[in-house]
């Protein structure tokens, strides 16, 4: 769903005046300036006043809201389960039903004006695929889209995303095109904590080097593309049952590193497909 002129929802906090609109100018009173009644797009609170409104509306209904992600509100009653997640003005309403569904839909077109929108197959870069028996989130577009971007689409797959018999370290000469190699790396970084855990550590690598990168680190990203392209078609892969928790962590100890600085890891992951998860150093 998609909520039209949304941030003209948002109501004012305080008080705010504009020069009259040109065609709207009231004769003999030009000096005059307009007070606000609502917000309007390009105020730079405006998105903040949005999501109060949207805030205040679902909480009095009985949402809570996840507080590891203050745009995902939930709602549990006889064991049934309501789940609204709020990206800007669009939103991803999943239920236990239908019925609990259209229920949410009716009290939103309510207060809000919505377009109606087909279900949901990509959002946020970001590619669903549902049957009865298990759901799919992928990359593959995305994936394809920065490879093209970056000039590695016609690159020589990878096997695997990193050599272990590499060491890097920091760049003592001067840099190499640091401002390709930033947007590089936030593209790898994006696919790596939406829906590939698998290069989570290698990307964490590279990125360690921003502020200077070498020729050597470029090779590192490099291969993390070509991995990419021969892999492009993974994801996460969760199966309706069993919705059993799983978490596995891990820590180098140390032992790729010449700072005395371990990296480790966790995932956690349920009914076969990850949830969660992070490479830190």
């Amino acid at each position: 769903m998609d909520a039209k002129i949304a941030f003209l929802n948002g109501d004012l906090g305080k008080k705010i005046y504009m020069e009259q609109l040109v065609g709207f100018i009231v004769y003999d009173q030009e000096s005059k300036t307009c007070k606000l009644d609502k917000s309007l797009y390009d105020l730079k609170q405006a998105s903040k006043q949005w999501h109060e409104k949207f805030d205040n509306l679902i909480m009095s209904k009985g949402f809570k809201v996840n507080e590891s992600d203050k745009c995902i509100y939930y709602k549990t009653k006889d064991r049934l389960c309501i789940i609204i997640c709020l990206y800007v003005d669009d939103m991803l309403i999943f239920g236990s039903n239908l019925h609990v569904i259209n229920d949410v839909k009716s009290m939103l077109s309510a207060n809000f004006n919505l377009k109606y929108l087909e279900e949901v197959d990509v959002i946020l870069d970001i590619k669903i695929t549902r049957t009865e028996k298990w759901n799919f989130l992928d990359q593959s577009h995305y994936i394809k889209k920065i490879l093209k971007k970056y000039n590695y689409f016609e690159s020589k797959p990878a096997c695997t995303p990193y050599d272990s018999s590499v060491k890097l370290f920091k760049n003592t000469g001067d840099s190499v095109n640091q401002s390709e190699y930033t947007s590089i790396i936030g593209s790898l970084r994006y696919v790596a904590d939406c829906t590939r855990p698998d290069i989570a550590y290698v990307v964490g690598l590279p990125y360690r080097f921003t502020n200077r990168p070498s020729l050597e680190h470029y090779k590192e990203i490099e291969r993390v593309m070509r991995y990419l392209k021969k892999t492009q078609d993974l994801g996460l892969h969760y199966k309706k049952f069993p919705a059993v928790l799983e978490d596995y962590n891990d820590a180098d100890w140390n032992s790729l590193s010449n700072d005395s600085k371990a990296t480790s890891g966790y995932i956690f992951k349920i009914a076969g497909g990850a949830v969660a998860w992070k490479s830190k150093k």
